[in-house]
């Protein structure tokens, strides 16, 4: 504001004198710009005076300089243009800071100072810092949650200001919430777990002053070569005086002698470069991080909660012959929610993402390690180990083949028995996030062709995801101490990005290079110690945190180098004589503008940020899809598995339901997509045709659901010889196989193109 009212003033006072040198002669027109370039010898006579006074570069004697020797000779107009120069220079580098940290002091902004307690029946507004764990809070509509804590009951959040995404989340009761976030619906209430001091937005807030208040190595650099700058402008000066003795050719090396472009540029660049990361959800604690993200070549990461979900979700059902996967589900499920088990959890997740309507049990009984039972809708279901659900008796033979696959595929089985027999067995897994395959490749991508894991989870397990995802290098049965020597000893050949989630993770997270940080859902130790934290929980934005600072580095030097180079020719030009100082006044000003604009660059968007998008409501409707047809997929394996133990009349009957499913509601859905989905999403993409080889995939099931169609209809009334169980059984499971990876691909898809926007200031 008061650089803004002094380039107003200079400028009034330059044209001021233009008039009074029309209407009253020079003698006034001097003493007009006079007045105009005292309140910048005083503002550069003191900024001067503490710069050298706390040792840092006195960048401002140059222009007093410049100033002063212009007034001594007589000079009033050009003193009135570069007081002028000055002041609307520091008014573009308000400005400029300004643009360049919106979205970082969006977040100050944000912060929540009251909060309604609950007292003695009343509600009460009290400071934030006055609210203890175990208060119950009153949020209204529009306010902030002033700290971490539980819903008590379902609300509708508005969390762009933490992840960056514009969409309302619908949140359920007893659903952890962080603070920060706003209350987008009706009034809701909610448990304080943590003050306001040890909640997630004090700690991000806290990272956010600390990376505006850092002084990067770059701008460090920038600041000692600024100084070797001015060393060389006096001496060009200097140079300029012996050689011809004219004081104006000094004057004019000193006016377009200026190391804004290191001074000014790379410091605006590198914050721009934080703005950046922080409109996509990755918030970068200090130029020096930055850097150092840029420079990195070598990336390791934590297996649970950062290439995974870190939580278990159901990935697949078998059920006895003769019953149904949907009533295996809403039974394990009806009874699971008299348990506090995390599988438990898991099941009824699964069964409202179906829309399926659970029964209330009854007598719910608990064994810890082993199972739960309890009466659903007046059966006895049982849920657990094997030998909790079957003791000692032997599987069928149905049971035995599927568990031993579950098994050998790392996953967790969970039996299930209804009065005493066994209708169905549930495998769990950690599920690899949709974002992690397209995360690994646009970090290869990157250069970061060392990519490794570590993770204290079993060796067999850790290949096997490895292998999945392309990870060659994987150390399981990590401790994390374990962790901490592996990230010492890859430093040896590289700067060293370490990513987690878990208080585990911590160590390791600190010793790397850069330590990054899932903040969204991870533990607030990895958090603290991190130098990156990803408010947006999808691991694919780290690549985005990646290119971002690397193409902030590349425009400071950019800036910096360009800037010097036209300061440099300048100075040549004043001292041979060739450039007066009125005109290098206003090409001094130039210098700095350009430099500037030139590192502004690093707060747009670059092109490749500007991708095709999908709408949340529409991926979430295409998400929906795919969950009505796992069903389908998890009978397809059933039937398949138990086909050859079936009665002819049982497996001709079973086949026939199964291929009404899949004429009904398999291809249908997959034709839709074809014809009505996939022309829009080709449209994003753009190229001749991006979608052939996912169309592809659809022919491949239109041709096995059509020569299933064919076999299953000239089945005899006996059922199949044993050579059409092989040929039909051989059919199913490659229409599985096909069905469940088209499904995971176009998941990747939709996922990588959900539209996730910054939320402005």
């Amino acid at each position: 504001m008061v650089n803004s009212a002094g380039t107003v003033f200079s400028a009034v006072t330059l044209a001021g004198g233009f008039v009074a040198r029309a209407w009253f002669g020079d003698t006034v027109a001097d003493g007009v710009w006079l007045l105009g370039t005292l309140p910048n010898v005083i503002a550069l006579t003191v900024t001067s005076a503490k710069a050298v006074f706390r040792k840092e570069t006195g960048v401002d004697l140059l222009a007093l300089a410049s100033v002063v020797v212009a007034l001594s000779l007589g000079e009033f107009l050009v003193a009135a243009v570069i007081s002028l120069m000055l002041a609307s220079g520091r008014a573009l580098e308000d400005y400029a800071q300004f643009r360049a940290q919106r979205e970082m002091t969006a977040l100050l902004r944000h912060a929540p100072r009251q909060a309604i307690r609950q007292e003695q029946g009343n509600w009460v507004s009290v400071g934030v810092n006055e609210v203890r764990p175990g208060d119950r809070l009153l949020v209204r509509h529009g306010e902030v949650l002033p700290v971490d804590g539980v819903l008590a009951c379902a609300g509708d959040l508005d969390e762009s200001a933490l992840t960056g995404e514009a969409t309302i989340q619908r949140r359920a009761a007893g659903e952890a919430v962080c603070s920060g976030v706003l209350n987008a619906g009706s009034v809701l209430e909610m448990v304080a777990r943590a003050t306001a001091s040890e909640s997630m937005f004090a700690g991000i807030l806290r990272m956010v002053a600390a990376a505006q208040a850092e002084r990067s190595p770059l701008t460090r650099l920038a600041d000692r070569y600024a100084l070797f700058f001015i060393v060389v402008a006096l001496a060009v000066a200097g140079a300029s005086w012996l050689w011809s003795g004219d004081a104006l050719r000094v004057l004019a090396v000193l006016v377009v002698a200026t190391p804004c472009p290191l001074i000014l540029g790379v410091p605006v660049a590198v914050v721009s470069g934080l703005s950046r990361c922080a409109s996509h959800g990755v918030l970068v604690k200090g130029g020096g991080a930055m850097e150092r993200l840029a420079r990195a070549s070598i990336l390791f990461f934590d297996k649970t909660g950062t290439l995974t979900r870190g939580a278990a979700r159901l990935a697949e059902m078998a059920s006895a012959p003769g019953e149904s996967t949907e009533t295996l589900l809403g039974l394990a499920a009806s009874l699971g929610q008299g348990s506090s088990h995390v599988i438990s959890d898991a099941l009824m997740t699964t069964a409202r993402e179906r829309g399926m309507a659970l029964a209330t049990p009854a007598g719910v009984k608990e064994q810890a390690g082993a199972g739960v039972e309890g009466i659903v809708d007046g059966r006895l279901v049982r849920m657990g180990s094997s030998a909790y659900v079957v003791g000692d008796a032997s599987l069928p033979l149905w049971a035995g083949a599927i568990d031993q696959r579950i098994r050998m595929g790392g996953m967790s089985a969970v039996f299930v028995a209804v009065d005493g027999q066994l209708v169905g067995i549930l495998a769990l897994a950690d599920a690899i996030r949709a974002e992690t395959p397209r995360a690994l490749r646009l970090l290869r991508r990157e250069g970061f062709a060392r990519q490794a894991m570590l993770t204290g989870d079993r060796q067999d397990l850790a290949e096997a995801l490895g292998a999945m995802l392309g990870v060659e290098e994987v150390y399981a049965t990590q401790s994390p101490t374990q962790k901490l020597e592996r990230i010492r000893a890859a430093r040896q050949d590289g700067l060293v990005i370490m990513v987690g989630d878990g208080v585990n993770d911590a160590p390791a997270l600190a010793a790397a290079d850069v330590g990054v940080a899932m903040g969204a859902r991870g533990a607030a130790s990895a958090s603290e110690v991190a130098d990156v934290v990803l408010l947006v929980d999808r691991l694919d934005h780290l690549a985005d945190g990646v290119r971002i600072a690397r193409r902030t580095l590349r425009l400071a030097k950019q800036s910096a180098i360009l800037g010097m180079v036209l300061s440099v020719g300048a100075m040549v030009a004043a001292g041979l004589g060739v450039l007066p100082p009125l005109e290098g006044a206003i090409l001094q000003e130039a210098i700095d503008v350009l430099a500037i604009l030139m590192a502004l660059r690093a707060a747009v968007p670059a092109r490749q940020e500007r991708k095709a998008t999908l709408a949340p409501e529409v991926v979430g409707h295409l998400r929906a899809e795919h969950v009505l047809l796992e069903p389908i997929m998890d009978r397809i394996r059933v039937v398949a598995d138990t086909l050859p133990t079936l009665s002819g009349e049982t497996a001709r009957s079973e086949l026939r339901a199964l291929n009404r499913s899949l004429s009904e509601v398999l291809v249908p859905h997959e034709r839709k997509d074809d014809l009505h989905l996939y022309p829009g999403v080709a449209q994003l993409l753009g190229g001749e045709d991006p979608m052939a080889a996912m169309s592809g995939m659809h022919r491949e099931i239109f041709r096995l659901t059509s020569g299933l169609d064919k076999a299953i209809a000239a089945l005899p009334p006996h059922g199949p010889s044993s050579e059409a169980v092989h040929h039909i059984q051989r059919s199913l499971y490659a229409l599985e196989a096909v069905v469940r990876l088209h499904c995971a691909q176009e998941d990747e898809l939709y996922h990588a193109l959900e539209k996730i926007e910054p939320k402005r200031a």
